[in-house]
């Protein structure tokens, strides 16, 4: 079985956490629903603040009506 498909790797049933496996950025359960990221490793902390920077700086950014 594939660790994105146990369900004991999950927190809270949506977050994936698995200290033991090293990827990043893993594929979803059910796999065409795309990826995640593994919230064990803490590169993935940096991706995730990095997209939120994004959305953040495209908030301010757009022009206001």
């Amino acid at each position: 079985m594939e660790p994105t498909e146990d369900s004991n790797n999950y927190k809270y049933g949506v977050f994936y956490y698995n200290k033991d496996d090293s990827r990043i950025i893993v594929p979803k359960r059910i796999k065409y629903m795309g990826w995640t990221v593994n919230f064990a490793h803490p590169l993935s902390y940096l991706i995730m603040g990095g997209i939120l920077a994004m959305v953040i700086v495209a908030w301010i950014v757009a022009p206001q009506k």
